[in-house]
This record gives structure tokens, C-alpha cells and sequence, in this order.
């Protein structure tokens, strides 16, 4: 009794509010309390972006995955009710800025087709905001067209069926539009599908734009792309064929979305959210644009996708001219007769220069095969933009999209052979046309293309998965597909990590994100932010890099590890490949050599 009556004595009593300390706003820029307040401020509103993105994913989801285009858009033609079904459809780009449309287009100019990777997400990243593929090109005057495919496909789709819808929907835009074909625009794995469509597709198409497209898979460098070397690792084509079969005969896109942050987990996981964290008054509505897109996940279907990766990413027969898309049909990209363009960067991960460009050294064997194939291809490269910068910068859309779109005449005048593209922008406005830039094509020759890797090892590769596969095929996937229902679908489904960071933040899955969305709403109307100077944001950034580094270093170490596996299973491994010399010189600052008398000739310039 004692110690309790000493314990109520000592309680102190209720402090008068008025005579607590202020802390004021002027407070010296080194105090920790200012810094400390701010942190809490973002901290709140970084986990309430969190939330949005989650609730936009579900709500997205419950609409039926629509593509997130921002343009308005009527529909074409609908593959799904073609003889052969497939689950795409042909959408015409109907308005922009609301009533820019009549204004900017042009008569006399084709019409271009633009077509979306379908690699695990949904389609839009060619036309989600204005300054884009889609944008560029309506405002220069062309009729625009959008592919788009569907959330899932049609029952037993194979990638025949799908180019056989691409190529009715170029039959389509060319009657619509007589006298000038379409050019065909590509985004990553759409690219390599355009050079499908464009071999099959001789007389009715225009000029090919392949933007980051890998066409030679086993191409890169050691230590630099190891994505190339992942099939070797799981044994071939026998995952893909397994994970399809858990879908019952379809692959979940989320699997495809998880290897691309892999690569490079520093960048796509962490950087993206410390950057966001640090910048949260000015990066929520661009980081959750960006993720209305990146959240989407889309299925394919086991036979369509086990196509692709026996024929492309572990057989590499495209490059070959080996690739069978039925058994009427054997693609050869010689027989590719219109322009390409071919729109590479050596920040890109997923598809690096020697794999959107190595091909050209593959089908023809020399500059004067390729003059004598009367073909005209025309690269240009980015020092520095990712991969999916390639398809969604606005700076990227104002400059070299805008400048192949108005270039495609000169690049069809140009004499057959293979050119670099250049753009000199002497204004520095990164919103200039034509008549500000200064657009050369210089000529190149094809052995600087040539990509130096250990052919053999990838051979082995692709011998060991079609092993692998049939011995899977003929005594695993029937007992998988008897087990597999639609609940377990379901299940592994909602139980991706993919999705499972996401619907972690939701209200509907954590009923805590609702003090969250309360506390943030508040803090908008009153949040002063720190200066990006003051001590305890620039300690932040400074900490936040050293994680990053820390991160990117472990990853380094692992592909390091993993090639070293490579080579001890297949016998050689990767080398690095050696960097076309032509190449290298847009990013080296340094002049191109050049290796014969026709390099050595006039420059091809536009403007002068």
C-alpha cells in the first residue's frame, strides 16, 4: 500500500499547455525536430501513394484492364471474332486535345501503326500521356492506329493466330489509306513481331520502326546482360511450360514483370521508392501514372508463349531465318524490302544495342549484300535512357520520335545500305522540329555490327531445354494439368509477389491504410516542405544512395556469379562482346572510323 500510495504521489501533474515550448519555424537548419517533423510528413503521404497505387490496381482490375491510353479511340477491327480468333484489335486514334485532330492531320502522310510490347503488361505505354509515340506522330500529321490486345487470350492462341491478326489489320489501315502504306512502329517485344509482320507482310506495309526490339538474343556483354543467359541457367523452355501449365494454359504476366525488376533491383525497387519518398510533394501523380501501367499484368497463352521462347529466346532463330510460325510459313528478315529504323540505347538493360542491332551482321553478310538486297537500315542510339525511356520520355518523344517521323522521306530516299543516324540540336529546345535540327545519315558498315559471343555455349543451351522439355512434356505436365483447377489458378494468382506487395497498402486488404489516407488528407492542406538543401534531406539522399550502391554491388556480384555457373555448364560461357566501333562513337564522344571508301564519302545531310 505504501509503495502504490508513493507511486499515485509522484505523478506528475497535467502540463499547462500554454507554458510548453514552441517549436519555432525559424529553427536553426541544422535542429533535428524540423527534419524529423518533415520525414513523418512524407513518410505519411509516401505509404498513402501507396495506397492509391493499390486501390487503382483493383479498381483498374474490376474495369477489365482497359488500355490506358490518353487518347480517345474507336475500335476497328476485333480479332477475337475473327475465323481465327486472337486477342487482339485495331483501335484508330480519334481525338487529341479535343479538337486538334482535323487541325494536324496531314493527307499526304501514311498512316503509322503503332503496336505495344506484350510482355506481361497491358497495352498504353506508346500513348499514356500526350508528349508520346502516339502524340508525336498525330501532331506531325499522321492518321494514327493503336494495337492493343486483351487481359486474356483466346483458348489454344498460338503466335500465328496473333500475326495473323496483325496482318488483317494492316490489310485493313492500307485500304483505308490507298496509295501509302502504314509504317509499322514496334515497342520491345512488339518489334520483333513488326519484323514478323513485315517479312509477311511484302507490298502492303512502309518503313519499319523498331524501338529497344531484341532480334538477336544470345548477343550482349558479360557481366552487363545477364537475362540472356537465364535460360541456360533454369534449363530451357521445361519453367516456362510448367508455370503455364499451373495457369491451366496460361502464363501469368506477373512473372514476366518480376524478371524485368530483377535485373536491376537498385533501380526498379529501390531507387524508384526512396525517390519517391524523398520527392513525394512532386513525384506521386507521375509514380502513379507510371504504375497504373506497370501494375497492369496481363496472361498469355502456353502455346503462344512457349513459341516464343523456343524460337527466340533460347533458339535465337529469327536472326537465323529459321523460325516457323506454322508449317506453311518460315521467316527469313531478308525478305523484309521496306526501310528500318532501328531506335537502340546503351542504358538499356532488357534490350541493348547488340541486341537490336547484331541481326543486321546475321542476315547479310556483308555492306555489299546488303546493297545488293536494295535494303536501307538506319540506326540511331541514346547514350543513356532505360528501356522503357525509350517508349515513354516525353524528352525522348520531342526529339528522336518526333525526328524519325519526320525524316521517314529521306530515310526512303536514301541509296540501299546501313546508315547511323544523327540529330545535332544546336537551339537546345527540347521541343524542336525538323527545320531546328541538323538530321546526317552516315554511312556504316555492316562487320561493325558483328557481336562476338561464344555461339557454341548458347548452342548447348538450346539442345539441353529441348531435352529438358520432352522429358517434362511426357512425364510431368499431364500430372500438373490433372491437379491444376480453377482455384488453384486463382490462388497463385492473387498470391503473387507482384501483386501481394501491392494489395498489402489497399483498404480492402489492410484496414489500417484508412488512418493512413485520414492523416494524409490533413497533412495536404498544411504541409510546408522542407528546402532540398537542408542537412537532414541531403544526410537522406546521401544514405539512401549508399543503400542503393550497397544493392547495386550484391546484384553485380550475382550475375558475376551466375555467369560463372554459366561457363561451367555450358563450357566457354559469355564473353564480353566487343562494341561495334561505329557504334560506340555516338556514345564515346569520339569520331566514328570508318573502314572503307564509302564510309569515307559524303555525309547524307538533312537541312543543310
Amino acid at each position: 500500500m505504501n509503495d502504490v500510495h508513493h507511486m499515485h504521489a509522484a505523478k506528475p501533474k497535467a502540463p499547462d499547455m500554454e507554458k510548453l515550448p514552441v517549436v519555432s519555424p525559424k529553427a536553426p537548419m541544422g535542429s533535428p525536430v524540423p527534419y524529423s517533423q518533415d520525414l513523418w510528413e512524407r513518410s505519411i503521404l509516401f505509404f498513402d501513394t501507396l495506397r492509391q497505387r493499390a486501390d487503382n490496381m483493383r479498381d483498374h482490375e474490376r474495369a477489365g484492364m482497359p488500355p490506358l491510353l490518353d487518347f480517345k479511340y474507336e475500335t476497328v477491327l476485333d480479332a477475337r471474332r475473327f475465323d481465327t480468333p486472337a486477342n487482339y484489335a485495331l483501335l484508330k486514334i480519334t481525338e487529341i486535345d479535343d479538337n486538334c485532330l482535323v487541325d494536324c492531320l496531314d493527307p499526304e502522310k501514311p498512316p503509322v501503326i503503332i503496336i505495344d510490347p506484350r510482355a506481361g503488361h497491358g497495352p498504353g505505354i506508346g500513348g499514356f500521356k500526350r508528349d508520346s509515340e502516339v502524340g508525336m506522330a498525330m501532331h506531325e500529321g499522321h492518321p494514327v492506329y493503336f494495337v492493343v490486345f486483351f487481359p486474356e487470350p483466346m483458348p489454344g492462341q498460338t503466335l500465328a493466330d496473333v500475326l495473323h491478326a496483325l496482318r488483317r489489320f494492316v490489310e485493313e489501315v492500307a485500304g483505308l489509306h490507298p496509295g501509302k502504306p502504314p509504317v509499322l512502329y514496334g515497342n520491345c517485344q512488339a518489334g520483333w513481331a513488326v519484323t514478323l509482320l513485315a517479312a509477311d507482310c511484302e507490298g502492303l506495309a512502309g518503313p519499319v520502326v523498331l524501338n529497344g526490339a531484341p532480334l538477336s538474343y544470345w548477343a550482349g556483354e558479360d557481366g552487363v546482360n545477364p537475362m540472356r543467359i537465364s535460360g541456360g541457367l533454369l534449363g530451357g523452355a521445361w519453367l516456362t511450360h510448367l508455370m503455364g501449365d499451373l495457369g491451366d494454359g496460361r502464363l501469368d504476366g506477373a512473372w514476366l514483370a518480376q524478371n524485368f525488376e530483377s535485373l536491376q533491383p537498385e533501380k526498379a525497387i529501390w531507387e524508384k521508392h526512396a525517390n519517391l519518398l524523398t520527392n513525394i510533394d512532386t513525384e506521386a501523380e507521375r509514380f502513379l501514372d507510371f504504375e497504373r501501367w506497370w501494375g497492369g499484368y496481363y496472361t498469355l497463352s502456353t502455346p503462344e508463349m512457349m513459341s516464343i521462347v523456343k524460337n527466340l529466346f533460347i533458339g535465337n532463330k529469327l536472326e537465323k531465318g529459321t523460325m516457323e510460325v506454322d508449317d506453311d510459313c518460315i521467316v527469313n528478315l531478308r525478305q523484309i524490302t521496306n526501310p528500318i529504323v532501328v531506335f537502340a540505347s546503351y542504358g538499356d538493360n532488357i534490350t541493348p544495342p547488340a541486341q537490336a542491332l547484331g541481326w543486321v551482321a546475321e542476315v547479310y553478310a556483308n555492306t555489299a549484300d546488303l546493297i545488293a538486297a536494295e535494303q536501307r537500315i538506319v540506326y540511331l542510339t541514346n547514350p543513356h535512357i532505360g528501356h522503357l525511356g525509350i517508349f515513354v520520355s516525353a524528352s525522348v518523344a520531342k526529339l528522336e520520335h518526333r525526328a524519325i517521323l519526320e525524316s521517314l522521306a529521306e530515310i526512303e530516299a536514301l541509296e540501299p545500305g546501313l546508315y547511323e543516324m544523327k540529330i545535332e540540336n544546336p537551339t537546345g529546345d527540347p521541343d524542336c522540329h525538323k527545320s531546328d535540327l541538323i538530321v546526317t545519315y552516315e554511312p556504316r558498315e555492316v562487320a561493325d555490327l558483328k557481336a562476338d559471343y561464344p555461339r557454341e555455349a548458347f548452342e548447348k543451351v538450346a539442345e539441353v531445354s529441348t531435352t529438358l522439355d520432352s522429358f517434362y512434356s511426357a512425364f510431368v505436365s499431364p500430372w500438373v494439368r490433372a491437379m491444376t483447377t480453377p482455384a488453384s489458378v486463382e490462388l497463385l494468382k492473387s498470391l503473387h509477389p507482384m501483386r501481394t506487395s501491392r494489395y498489402m497498402f489497399s483498404e480492402a486488404y489492410n484496414p489500417w491504410m484508412r488512418g493512413v489516407r485520414m492523416m494524409a488528407d490533413a497533412l495536404r492542406d498544411t504541409r510546408q516542405p522542407l528546402p532540398a538543401d537542408h542537412p537532414g534531406i541531403v544526410a537522406e539522399r546521401k544514405a539512401m544512395s549508399d543503400v542503393g550502391q550497397m544493392i547495386h554491388g550484391a546484384r553485380e556480384r550475382r550475375d558475376a556469379t551466375l555467369e560463372q555457373v554459366f561457363r561451367q555448364l555450358y563450357g566457354g560461357g559469355p564473353k564480353p562482346a566487343q562494341t561495334p566501333p561505329a557504334v560506340s562513337g555516338a556514345v564515346k564522344s569520339k569520331a566514328s572510323p570508318a573502314k572503307s571508301n564509302r564510309a569515307k564519302g559524303k555525309r547524307h545531310v538533312v537541312g543543310e
